[in-house]
């Protein structure tokens, strides 16, 4: 008996040990696997290929997710993460478990088959006949691993003769890669550290789609070689369902992962919500919301600190809105009281100035200058007071309309005529459109503006008139004038009125229309750097005129009064020269004193709630004023 060739360890693999299971990696029966060098060149290949694809991908992935919801993103990170580490622990858990199974079906078909070489084919002549290696190989493939195995000899005539345990149909020598042939038949040298010159070599292929380990080897001293094929196909089978387990288990993690993800989104994003809709409500004026804070996180520091912020907020209004409220009742009451003293002071100076147009002279000559200027003085501090008055109420929000149904053309012609302006005023409009408005307060807008006109503009100041239906409302720009919308007037003087900021003017009703004057003069026209300020109290577009024959709140108590219709006037320099100012107000006014009416409920209601404030009302939300009297200039 001869022994068969040595075996370290495991046997020795005549290539690396190529995954049988994994894609790309099988190769056809009777071809060797593929070197570690070409496989690392495809590899570097396809991982260069794809890497600018890859990259581009994932910026397109991740700019997607920035502009989502906060919820989503947290979601998709938290399902990221769970899948990388399901993936992760699952693929170290297929490699660990490959590896053992092959390892051991791998060990225990290299020990049988080396112990049948030495049992059986050691057993054999050193020239068997064809008849006894195919009784041999027989013989040994009925071993418990049931592998088929191929017996290689020369018999006494010095002929090669086969041997194989499934007949001619069986396994052949084609079957052995070649490269695992050559590494079987090559003769090792003898060193103190190798004492066989002969070695047990194996090799993983798959024929057919089916994975296979090969493994081959001599008898020291001359004897048969033999080979051996068994069919790994019951553990790949094995690997594969623990591969369907992995990845049922990885899509069962990840499931769970994005519905606790979900769950800690809203746990998280609940506060966030509650912290929104609170700075919503706190914006819309709701100064007493607040949080109910529960915890010591971060966010219900977040939400401590909100409340403390809303609650210097809330302090801080009503603070303002007392003083404000005070400065408007100072004003007010000075009004009131400096009323009594210039009814005198008026009586008296309307004495005066009877007596300066007495044809008899009863002032002396040097005297009437003095007395002019008084005269003139007291009127001017008359229409002040009353104007200041006005914007008083207008401030208050006690002002009302008292409407009428009224005839435009007509309402026109009698502000003229009151002021004896027939002559320096060119009328464009025709009589039937009327509108149902306030006109006394339309009589005291007409009268500002076509006052203001007459006054920096020069004459003739040319007012027309006309109407637009609801579908063509909401321009806001009248006639030929640029800058629609913005404030702009006359010369120095006309950039001294306001308009009430806190005004939110309409254009018209859905049903009626819009009637639009527009007052148009002759002068130099607006700076633009006035044109912001044209309807501002008090301004002065010259520092050097500090002091004029207006009060400075005619154009702001005409855009009040405008406001007060659901109306707004814009102003503009026209092309040709001078300044255009274009009053819009809606046909009937009717359903806007209905609206005020709860506006104006709503508007004492907040002042109650923010402890007294009082806050300026204007435009269409705004509460209705009463009874103006503006410059008439």
């Amino acid at each position: 008996m001869r022994p068969a060739a040595a075996r370290e360890g495991r046997g020795r693999a005549v290539v690396p040990d190529a995954d049988p299971y994994g894609p790309g990696c099988g190769l056809p029966a009777g071809s060797a696997s593929v070197t570690q060098k070409q496989q690392e060149q495809q590899e570097h290949q396809e991982h260069h290929g794809g890497s600018r694809g890859w990259s581009a991908a994932r910026k397109g992935v991740w700019s997607r997710l920035r502009f989502t919801s906060l919820r989503l993103r947290l979601v998709v990170v938290f399902g990221l993460v769970a899948l990388t580490a399901a993936v992760s622990a699952s693929g170290i858990a297929y490699w660990l478990n490959r590896e053992a199974v092959l390892t051991r079906t791998q060990d225990a078909v290299l020990g049988d088959f080396e112990q049948e070489m030495q049992n059986r084919a050691g057993a054999l002549p050193e020239r068997p006949t064809q008849e006894e290696l195919q009784y041999t190989a027989g013989q040994m493939a009925n071993s418990s691993q049931r592998f088929s195995v191929l017996l290689i000899a020369e018999d006494p005539h010095g002929r090669t003769v086969y041997g194989s345990s499934g007949g001619l149909s069986g396994f052949s020598l084609q079957d052995v890669p070649v490269s695992l042939r050559e590494a079987v038949n090559e003769r090792q040298k003898i060193t103190s550290t190798n004492k066989h010159a002969y070695h047990l070599y194996w090799q993983r292929i798959v024929a057919g789609g089916t994975p296979y380990l090969v493994a081959g080897t001599r008898t020291i001293g001359g004897g048969p070689t033999g080979f051996m094929l068994k069919s790994l196909e019951p553990e790949a089978k094995d690997l594969n369902s623990l591969a369907w387990s992995l990845g049922i288990a990885t899509g069962l993690a990840l499931i769970g992962s994005a519905l606790l993800a979900q769950a800690l989104a809203t746990t998280v994003l609940k506060p966030v919500q509650r912290l929104g809709t609170a700075a919503r409500r706190l914006g819309e004026g709701k100064l007493d919301t607040r949080l109910r804070v529960s915890g010591t996180d971060e966010l219900a520091d977040l939400s401590r600190t909100f409340n403390k912020a809303a609650e210097a907020l809330e302090k801080r209004v009503a603070d303002m809105a007392a003083r404000d409220e005070a400065s408007r009742r100072f004003v007010a009451d000075m009004s009131h009281e400096l009323r009594t003293p210039l009814t005198a002071i008026t009586a008296v100076t309307e004495v005066l100035e009877e007596e300066l147009e007495f044809e008899g002279g009863g002032i002396a000559p040097m005297v009437e200058p003095a007395v002019r200027l008084v005269v003139s003085e007291t009127r001017r501090l008359n229409d002040l007071v009353e104007n200041l008055m006005e914007v008083t109420r207008f401030d208050a929000g006690t002002a009302r309309l008292v409407l009428d149904d009224v005839d435009i053309a007509d309402q026109i012609t009698a502000c003229i005529d009151a002021r004896a302006w027939l002559d320096a005023v060119e009328l464009d409009a025709e009589r039937g459109i009327h509108a149902r408005i306030d006109p006394r307060r339309l009589d005291v807008i007409l009268a500002n503006l076509i006052g203001n006109a007459l006054k920096h503009g020069g004459s003739p100041v040319r007012v027309s008139v006309r109407e637009e239906s609801g579908a063509e409302d909401g321009d806001g720009s009248g006639g030929d004038h640029t800058g629609a919308g913005s404030a702009t007037g006359g010369a120095e003087e006309v950039a001294g009125e306001v308009a009430d900021d806190g005004a939110e003017p309409g254009t018209g009703t859905e049903d009626g229309g819009t009637v639009i004057i527009e007052v148009r003069d002759q002068g130099p026209g607006i700076p633009e750097d006035v044109l912001p300020h044209v309807f501002d109290r008090f301004y002065k577009a010259s520092a050097s005129r500090p002091r004029s024959e207006g009060s400075g709140l005619g154009l702001s108590i005409a855009m009040e009064n405008a406001h007060a219709h659901g109306g707004e006037i814009t102003a503009a320099n026209a092309p040709g020269g001078g300044a255009v100012f274009t009053l819009r107000l809606p046909r009937d006014v009717s359903a806007l004193m209905e609206e005020d009416t709860k506006n104006t409920e709503n508007t004492e209601n907040a002042r109650k709630r923010a402890g007294g404030t009082s806050g300026k009302a204007g435009g269409k939300g705004g509460t209705r004023r009463e009874n103006a009297e503006g410059d008439d200039r």
